[in-house]
């Protein structure tokens, strides 16, 4: 037998040989485990209980006045009647802006301030004789034989050109009623009394102005 097969042989021969001694070998003492004492709690000194007492803040009430002190303007009342038509409703909320900022609580109350009755008759007459005017220049072929009127000398100027005698009734017509319309008002009343015009002074007030004129009225002359 060559070492080869004595190596295949004898490997197994030697490993059951083994397994036979382990088999009836003792087996060792098991190994003794050692475990580590668990520290038990130490009973912990009482601390004596500390009442908790509330800290003292220091409280201080501010003084509060009645309701409405400090509103200068409580009770009274500024009127400013304006014209419309003349665009000056910018300048009267602006006013009116400034009025309650200066005396808070003040009423400040915008209207408009209408032209004379005159005026206003006239301005609305005004739409009636355009309307008329341009259904003639258009439609005068057929209106004036109708009638059984002879059509007037300007009637003739006017068709000459239909489109510039339109327009310049149209424009000439809402630039008359725009004047009529407009009262060129600023007034300023305090509880209903006149304390600037527009129409006697040619001009806007200023704002110290008003501020003098309301505040001298309403007594608190400690804002000045």
């Amino acid at each position: 037998m060559d070492r080869t097969q004595i190596l295949l042989v004898g490997l197994p021969l030697f490993l059951f040989f083994t397994d036979i001694i382990n088999l009836f070998s003792p087996s060792p003492p098991p190994k003794s485990s050692h475990h580590n004492p668990i520290p038990q709690p130490q009973p912990q000194s009482q601390q004596p209980h500390l009442q908790q007492q509330p800290l003292d803040f220091p409280t201080k009430k501010s003084e509060i006045g009645p309701i409405g002190a400090g509103l200068i303007g409580v009770g009274n009342t500024v009127s400013i009647d304006f014209c419309t038509s003349c665009s000056y409703k910018g300048t009267a909320v602006t006013v009116k802006n400034m009025l309650e900022s200066l005396f808070p609580g003040i009423n400040v109350v915008l209207a408009n301030y209408p032209p004379p009755l005159p005026k206003r008759v006239i301005s609305k007459v005004i739409p009636v004789l355009q309307t008329g005017i341009i259904i003639a220049i258009t439609a005068g072929d057929q209106i004036f034989p109708r009638l059984g009127v002879t059509p007037p000398q300007l009637y003739y100027s006017l068709r000459a050109n239909k489109f510039r005698s339109i327009a310049s009734t149209w424009l000439l017509a809402n630039f008359v009623q725009s004047f009529l319309q407009s009262s060129g008002a600023f007034e300023v009343y305090f509880n209903g009394e006149l304390v600037f015009s527009k129409l006697k002074e040619n001009r806007f007030p200023g704002e110290f102005e008003l501020k003098e004129l309301i505040g001298k009225r309403i007594g608190n002359t400690a804002i000045f």
